[in-house]
């Protein structure tokens, strides 16, 4: 039951992404893999935990471009504001990686950092992303079982 309502709640937010139309590449347990218009291409997932209404859904994606710009590129978007200047800590397994932040968004730091992520993703069961947010502690943890398979989908449709 649990899966389903998660997959069900993944594959609604992969859909309604940015009210753009889409192809979906491929939908897990936990992460689904889409092809947007204008040759981007991302594996995006859910936190585990659900938002109370009215507040946004936190988010993971790893973005790629046909143009090359983006091969892995992490986003997670908070449910609520990170406080200006505060940094975001990735955990992945045993690995941490500091993140940049600007808004209800974190961001990697660029194509080493992209790789080093996304190896530590190919081993771990998990990943939860902390930061300092604007009234409080922000902590989203996700589920990683298919995530392997949705960032190849996305990386090889976008090649």
């Amino acid at each position: 039951m649990r899966r389903s309502a998660v997959l069900a709640g993944l594959l609604a937010l992969a859909v309604a992404a940015e009210g753009q139309a889409q192809r979906l590449l491929h939908a897990g347990a936990y992460w689904a893999a889409v092809e947007r218009p204008g040759g981007a291409c991302e594996a995006l997932s859910r936190s585990e935990l659900v938002s109370p209404p009215g507040r946004p859904q936190p988010r993971a994606a790893f973005a790629f471009t046909r143009d090359g710009k983006r091969k892995g590129e992490l986003h997670l978007l908070f449910a609520r504001p990170v406080r200006p200047g505060a940094a975001a800590v990735l955990s992945v397994g045993s690995e941490s990686f500091l993140l940049v932040t600007r808004g209800t968004s974190a961001w990697s730091r660029g194509p080493v950092q992209e790789a080093a992520i996304i190896a530590a993703v190919r081993r771990s069961a998990e990943m939860r992303v902390r930061a300092q947010g604007q009234g409080g502690r922000i902590s989203d943890r996700y589920l990683l079982g298919g995530a392997p398979t949705a960032i190849d989908a996305a990386a090889i449709a976008c090649a």
